[in-house]
């Protein structure tokens, strides 16, 4: 064979194979940010269920530090991308389990008084890839937490003026 002839063969295999090990290389890089994500959306809803549970109801800053925001910041997440406040869902729920009506009012039996639970959701969360020649987005199951309430940033204790608990 002439050797002439076979440099072009060289640069064929390397051109298929390499781009196979790019693709793998990719591949396995998107798969540990998969993992990171996936981690860091199951702490955002295992983080805003306890400051649901310890602040008061009506304090939005629960939804923003639960996506790693300052309590000032009300933009996307700087932490997870594509993760805002709307996409996590808060409820109050009563010890059957079922959606508190009214969880801002103090008196009512079907408000305040009859939460028990708190519970934090992310659903639908898209995860986009950015494998070359393959890309695509993975669409990641439900994130959900739900904690039993503690004070819901009042206090009833003897001795502690009465008021809210800034979070």
């Amino acid at each position: 064979m002439n050797a002439r002839r076979m440099r072009g063969v060289y640069v064929v295999e390397f051109a298929i194979i390499g781009l196979l090990l790019f693709i793998l290389l990719f591949a396995v890089l998107e798969f540990g940010r998969l993992y990171f994500t996936v981690n860091a959306l199951n702490e955002s809803v295992r983080r805003g269920a306890r400051l649901a549970a310890v602040c008061d109801i009506s304090d939005p800053v629960i939804l923003r530090r639960a996506i790693y925001n300052a309590a000032t910041d009300a933009g996307d997440s700087s932490l997870i991308g594509n993760l805002g406040t709307a996409d996590l869902t808060l409820t109050y729920l009563d010890e059957n389990g079922a959606t508190v009506v009214s969880p801002d009012n103090l008196v009512s039996l079907n408000g305040f008084l009859a939460i028990r639970y708190v519970e934090l959701r992310v659903e639908n969360f898209t995860f986009d890839l950015m494998i070359p020649v393959v890309g695509g987005t993975i669409t990641l199951p439900v994130f959900r937490s739900i904690l039993p309430r503690e004070s819901l940033g009042r206090h009833a204790e003897s001795g502690v003026s009465p008021g809210i608990t800034p979070c």
